[in-house]
């Protein structure tokens, strides 16, 4: 049977949690801890955490729920039982389902809403876990946005056009989300998207391309039940996409009020092929197209002269 292995220096001590309620703090609290070392406090909180999972399971004899290191793999967003970015990461199993997550949610730990298969505790101490504020990582970064939305908001009651949002983001999430991507942001009328971080995955520009595909598919088919009920024509609501992927800084940005996300010129990018591209159309760069093979094979490629950019740029509809 396969066991986590303990780094030397860390003791696992079976009355883990009870040690975590005299002593440990949550991350963010004001950067206060107990020792005055807010990285060390903080990872030994995710340690403690980790052993009291352990000693749970081992009193409990569930032997058939510890996973193997290949289970820890990047799954569908309906089967992960451990936070994938913190086992990536860290190498810490810790569980989002089930009764072994409970005691994980008295402490605040659970699925995030960026995406149900990493947990709180990623985003929370995003620092402690990657040793800095921010990091320089290989990532594909997707765009989407509703088409004619602000047209419509003029012309539609309040609850029709929350109902419409709502409809667009769900779609978009279940489809990132299912191809191990990370919703990062909505924003108005638009969704972004990061792929590989905090989930990490080698083929993470395939994935955007596969889940841009899915997004406009399931719209689709989405978009027929809304035009019915709202009376609308079909051209009026479709969905345009921008994929770019290259190096980019993840991290916390901001003082006063802290933003996890993505920045940097493949994020810009991204954005402004979103900006181009027409009603159910997809326009990927030329570093996603080449990345992207065989799928994109036979895409089309026009120069378009995107904002803020001196000269045309290639871009290839996927």
């Amino acid at each position: 049977m396969w066991r986590e292995k303990v780094r030397p220096g860390n003791r696992i001590f079976p009355n883990a949690f009870r040690s975590l309620r005299r002593g440990c703090r949550l991350p963010g609290d004001g950067g206060r801890t107990e020792s005055g070392n807010p990285q060390r406090e903080c990872r030994g909180f995710a340690l403690t955490i980790g052993a009291g999972w352990i000693s749970n399971l081992a009193l409990r004899g569930a032997r058939d729920i510890l996973i193997s290191p290949a289970d820890a793999e990047p799954m569908t967003v309906h089967q992960a039982k451990i936070c994938i970015g913190c086992w990536q990461q860290l190498h810490l199993p810790v569980p989002l389902r089930g009764v072994l997550s409970v005691p994980f949610r008295a402490f605040g730990i659970r699925p995030s809403k960026m995406n149900p298969n990493t947990c709180t505790f990623c985003e929370l101490a995003f620092t402690t876990i990657m040793r800095a504020r921010k990091v320089t990582t290989d990532a594909t970064v997707m765009f989407a946005d509703l088409r004619g939305y602000t047209t419509l908001s003029e012309s539609l009651p309040p609850d029709a056009i929350s109902g419409l949002l709502d409809a667009f983001y769900d779609r978009c999430a279940d489809a990132i989300w299912e191809h191990d991507g990370l919703l990062n942001k909505t924003i108005g009328d638009a969704v972004m998207a990061v792929f590989n971080f905090p989930i990490r995955t080698e083929d993470h520009t395939k994935n955007a391309v596969r889940a841009a595909r899915e997004i406009q598919n399931r719209w689709r088919i989405e978009r027929e039940a809304l035009v019915a009920g709202l009376g609308l024509a079909g051209s009026e609501l479709g969905v345009g996409i921008g994929i770019h992927a290259g190096e980019l800084s993840f991290g916390e940005f901001g003082r006063s009020h802290r933003d996890l996300t993505a920045i940097g010129t493949v994020v810009n990018t991204a954005s402004r092929a979103q900006s181009a591209a027409g009603a159910d159309q997809i326009l990927v760069t030329g570093e996603v197209w080449r990345r992207a093979q065989p799928e994109l094979a036979d895409s089309e490629v026009r120069a378009y002269q995107l904002k803020g950019f001196p000269a045309p740029i290639e871009l290839y509809a996927a």
